[in-house]
Order: structure tokens, then sequence, then C-alpha cells
């Protein structure tokens, strides 16, 4: 089938486009409405699905061309990415300074597992070998990853030296009894009160 590679190829581009336009019109928007912390896990959550390169186990049963050796680089590789976007995800919920080396980590972590599955396709002649799932999984949610992960670094950088707690999310919690006491009396006697 003379149309298999280019269709994988259009796929994956068109979706990197459609994925990229989606993130500069209404994800990136979004996250400056939030704080640091939700913001990156809300894009950490794209890559706890990683788990889904365990498919590749059944595509190579099922005659997808892929060595041994490849399918292994590729599931350490993404359920290696899943472990430390969960961690990262789980150490941000508690407001912990480690997550943001954590979330750093992932990057080098994705950027090198791109390469090697990018460099692994290539040496296995497996562009436009894939399908079923495989061709989803390549199409599609690769490219979406790839995407979160321009978001997070985007994320990680502009919002060097902002803590995890910022204004935005004290600005958006609800405010305490003690908080409205003391508004609505507009003592300092009040003010003491929140204090306390």
């Amino acid at each position: 089938m003379p149309y298999l590679m280019p269709a994988q190829g259009s796929a994956q581009l068109l979706s990197l486009l459609v994925f990229g336009t989606l993130a500069v019109w209404y994800v990136a928007p979004w996250l400056r409405t939030r704080g640091r912390a939700d913001a990156l896990t809300a894009l950490l959550w794209v890559h706890v699905f990683r788990y889904l390169a365990l498919q590749a186990f059944a595509a190579q049963r099922d005659g997808f061309p892929i060595s041994d050796g490849g399918v292994m680089e590729i599931v350490i590789g993404d359920l290696s990415g899943m472990a430390i976007a969960f961690a990262t995800i789980v150490l941000l919920r508690y407001r912990s300074r480690l997550a943001i080396p954590l979330a750093w980590l992932l990057v080098v972590e994705t950027i090198y597992d791109t390469f090697l599955n990018i460099r692994g396709g290539i040496h296995e002649h497996l562009m436009g070998a894939a399908g079923g799932v495989t061709w989803l999984t390549l199409g599609f949610y690769v490219p979406l990853i790839l995407v979160s992960l321009a978001l997070i670094i985007w994320q990680l950088h502009s919002r060097h030296g902002e803590a995890l707690s910022s204004l935005i999310e004290s600005e958006s919690r609800p405010p305490t009894a003690a908080m409205q006491r003391a508004s609505s009396r507009g003592s300092l006697s009040g003010l003491k009160e929140v204090q306390q």
C-alpha cells in the first residue's frame, strides 16, 4: 500500500497543527489564569496515560514489524515518563518544591525518549507500518504529548521563581468565615482574628 507512510505522516503533522492551534488559542490563555501548580498539573495529566505504550506488545504479536529490543525501548521509556509525570502531580498537589526539578526531569526524559523512538523507527523502517491502535497512538497521542511538552517547558521557563501557591490560587478560593467577619467589621481586631 503506497499510501500508508504519507497517511501516517500526514496524520501526525495535522494533529500537531490542530493541537498546536488549540494550545495557542485556548490552553495558553487558560493556563495564564491558573496558579503555577495547577497549570503544570493539567499539562502533566496528558503524560500519565503513556502506559498506552504497553499495547506495543499486542501490536508486535499482530504483525507490527518491530524488534523485541525496540518494543522494550518504547515501553520502558513511556512507563518511565508516566511514573515521573504521576509523581510530579502528587508533589504538586502537596506544593512540594521537588515537583519542579521532577517536571524538568520529565522534559528531559520525554525529549530523549522521543529521539530514541524516532531513531528506532527509522532504523527498523516502521514509518507507515503501524495499524490499529498503534496508528492512532502515533497519529494522535504522540503529537498531543509533544504539544503538552512544549507547554510544560513554557510554564517552567516563563514562571520560573513563581511560588507553587500563587496569588491567583488564593484569589480563587472562597473566603473563610473569619475573613468574612473581618471584612464586614473593617477593624484591626477582625484582621488579628484572621491572623490567629
